[in-house]
């Protein structure tokens, strides 16, 4: 994934039976098909060239399920860990907190919801029938991800819409 033309839009597969996405560049070509694997205990997810999935890059596993601190291991696509991605427990119950961690088990960046409210609001309004139809236009997360020195070196954030499938 290099030369990358800025901004990657995100757009989630909603007519598919799997968790998947395709990640386009600001010139509309492909840079990644993303499919998690479903029925899985473990999360198992798989980072491929293109929808055509003939060349898988990464692979994304979990070392836990259903738990508050679980690590992604990431892999290439010989089997070497080059990372992984640690969700910070407790502390993600009201914003969202993650480590990217290197090989050499130093953090690198941390991903961080930007304001708590929005996800807290998502999901009470979430529970009102007829209303639920409209949070994918009214809230909309937005992370960041830091560098070591604080630097926002990148932000993801979630486009109004429908089904709550773009970013």
């Amino acid at each position: 994934m290099q030369n990358l033309n800025y901004p990657i839009d995100f757009k989630f597969n909603i007519g598919t039976f799997a968790n998947d996405f395709t990640a386009t560049d600001a010139e509309g070509r492909t840079v990644a098909y993303v499919r998690q694997k479903m029925f899985k205990l473990k999360e198992d997810i798989v980072v491929f060239n293109d929808q055509s999935r003939s060349s898988e890059n990464y692979r994304i596993k979990a070392n836990k399920w259903l738990d508050f601190n679980t690590a992604y291991s990431i892999t290439d696509n010989q089997g070497n860990e080059i990372g992984k991605v640690a969700r910070k427990g407790w502390k993600s119950l009201w914003k969202v907190k993650y480590e990217i961690v290197n090989s050499e088990e130093r953090i690198e960046y941390h991903i961080t919801e930007k304001n708590g409210w929005t996800k807290v609001l998502d999901n009470l309004v979430g529970e009102i029938p007829v209303l639920s139809f409209f949070t994918g236009y009214l809230f909309n997360p937005t992370y960041t991800v830091n560098n070591s020195e604080e630097r926002t070196v990148m932000e993801l954030k979630k486009m109004p819409s429908f089904f709550g499938r773009k970013f």
